[in-house]
């Protein structure tokens, strides 16, 4: 099943340029991924019968062409196999001339939320998703989320303490903003050109309210590398690539 929904780009959802910001872009990603979730009956709205929710491991974005301010745009999503307790769910936008602008994968693992443990996908959960097993938005393999490593140097840090506004409906730091920690430790003369279209990020463990992580910047053979971690530096939290 490939689920299909268009979408606005609000004023809210812009920046440079006048153009979609990562993070909305992000979250329009992440709404479609929902409305799916919904069809299949394993979203947020039956969560206390099902008594499980998805959890974001991974992202990866390519952006060919970054949407305008009041640009109307589609956006398709479907669910790939699962293989043990991994599910792998594509995207593609396209403009409305039908140009395909955007590229995405992301990789999500299934979670009790009685037990708080990670649990296999069973086929009669993913077949309730009618997974589209033969394609894919970029043309690979379905694990194609290569392990990413922590730099061995860092040029700069900053620390941010988690908010209110940050936490999501599973009470930790909401996946979309992590990447204003990652905008909050690029360098200035960075974050002020137009910005990154090709985007990865990898949770590692949950942001809490009222925790303070650091936000740590390297770079890295042309990639802006942003790795978030615990206060004390044991803890990574995510890794995360920008590159033009």
């Amino acid at each position: 099943m490939i689920v299909e929904r268009e979408y606005y780009v609000k004023l809210s959802e812009i920046g440079k340029e006048n153009k979609i910001t990562n993070k909305a872009l992000l979250g329009i990603l992440e709404d479609i991924g929902g409305v799916h979730s919904n069809i299949a009956g394993y979203g947020i709205p039956t969560m206390d019968k099902t008594h499980l929710t998805w959890i974001l491991l991974d992202w990866k974005v390519q952006v060919i062409r970054r949407p305008n301010y009041a640009e109307n745009i589609k956006v398709t999503t479907w669910s790939k196999d699962a293989v043990k307790c991994y599910a792998y769910r594509d995207f593609k936008v396209y403009d409305e001339q039908g140009n395909i602008i955007i590229l995405a994968a992301s990789k999500w693992v299934l979670v009790d939320t009685i037990k708080g443990k990670i649990v296999r996908i069973e086929n009669d959960i993913l077949e309730k998703y009618k997974p589209e097993l033969d394609v894919s938005a970029f043309d690979k393999e379905v694990d194609d989320f290569p392990k990413m490593h922590e730099p061995t140097e860092y040029q700069y840090e900053t620390e941010y303490k988690v908010r209110k506004a940050d936490i999501d409906v599973n009470n930790h730091m909401h996946n979309l903003n992590y990447v204003d920690l990652a905008n909050e430790a690029l360098p200035e003369d960075v974050y002020k050109k137009a910005q990154l279209n090709n985007l990865r990020i990898t949770y590692k463990k949950e942001i809490k309210l009222g925790e303070t992580v650091k936000c740590k910047y390297s770079f890295v053979d042309g990639k802006h590398f942003v790795v978030v971690k615990s206060q004390d530096d044991k803890s990574i939290h995510a890794l995360i690539e920008l590159s033009k």
